[in-house]
């Protein structure tokens, strides 16, 4: 049994559409990524899978769980970090984990949290005093303090600078390491492909694909291409006489080689037999923001038809 099953949900805000129709399963154990644009749908749909929002149709099962006729049961089996959360200024970060914990009959070592998530040093500083990269690790350790079984990590990183960004990705893999299913909504492609075992790509409410993001890129027809400076003459011709080459273009002094999925290896075999080294190398292939713009028509900077954010206010 899936740890969690969305099947035909449904929920809208006055006359607007929020979600519509999205299904989807979560195995256990995987990081499961909801991606898409502000406003598709991402945020509704893992609120109802919380039980903080009722759908309007469709069904949800959670570990076995309705969510909103087992609310009481679920919110000790599923952690959740919202997109948008505070705490009181004052509050220290101790305080709050150890309030956190007196919610629950079989919490987790908060110390230990602190220690895990890199708090430790910030246990009797205030919430008020903490950076972003502070307040989302205190935010994640929240969810975590219940001992739940799912985690539910809403644009985790929005906001973060890079190193913060990348700090909070080694918090999730820790996260899984320590057996919890996580279901992680984000609208940054390369966390995606960095963290994610399948991925649900939303749009205007309506899931559009689901699967890991190696077999959504596979489903581009997009050519790899080669960019290189030749440190000695090369004869165009050596390329072009590859039947994995389809173009050889020149850009100053820059080589650049269109062609197949064996391109690198047949341009390289070739350099390497009349000892041209390929100086400032580079290999573009397609990725998964080229598979959300083939998938769904528009990159993901587009603003989508919905307005999730605003309705949901």
């Amino acid at each position: 049994m899936s740890v969690i099953a969305v099947t035909d949900l449904r929920k809208r805000y006055g006359g607007q559409v929020a979600v519509d129709g999205v299904s989807f399963t979560v195995e256990e154990g995987e990081i499961f990524g909801v991606l898409g644009q502000n406003g598709a749908g991402k945020t509704t749909t893992v609120e109802c899978i919380a039980g903080l929002r009722a759908p309007d149709a469709g069904t949800i099962s959670v570990l076995g769980l309705d969510p909103q006729r087992d609310r009481a049961l679920l919110r000790h089996r599923l952690g959740m970090q919202l997109q948008e959360s505070q705490l009181p200024g004052k509050l220290r970060v101790a305080e709050a984990l150890r309030l956190y914990a007196s919610f629950y009959t079989e919490p987790a070592d908060w110390r230990a949290l602190l220690v895990d998530l890199g708090l430790d040093d910030k246990r009797d500083a205030r919430f008020g005093t903490l950076s972003g990269g502070q307040r989302q690790r205190l935010s994640v350790a929240l969810a975590l303090v219940g001992n739940p079984r799912v985690a539910v990590l809403d644009e985790l990183t929005t906001g973060l600078d890079p190193q913060a960004r990348r700090d909070t990705w080694h918090v999730i893999e820790q996260i899984r390491a320590r057996g919890v299913t996580v279901v992680l909504v984000t609208h940054f492609m390369e966390e995606a492909e960095r963290l994610c075992d399948r991925v649900a790509l939303i749009d205007a409410g309506r899931v559009v694909a689901v699967d890991t993001p190696a077999g959504l890129v596979s489903r581009v027809n997009m050519e790899q291409r080669m960019r290189f400076r030749p440190t000695t003459a090369l004869d165009d011709q050596l390329l072009i006489a590859l039947p994995e080459v389809t173009e050889v273009a020149r850009h100053g002094d820059q080589v650049v080689v269109t062609g197949t999925d064996n391109l690198v290896h047949a341009v390289t075999a070739v350099l390497a037999r009349h000892q041209i080294i390929a100086a400032e190398l580079r290999v573009e292939q397609a990725s998964l923001d080229d598979a959300f713009v083939t998938l769904i028509g528009r990159r993901l900077d587009t603003p989508a038809t919905g307005r999730e954010t605003d309705l949901r206010r």
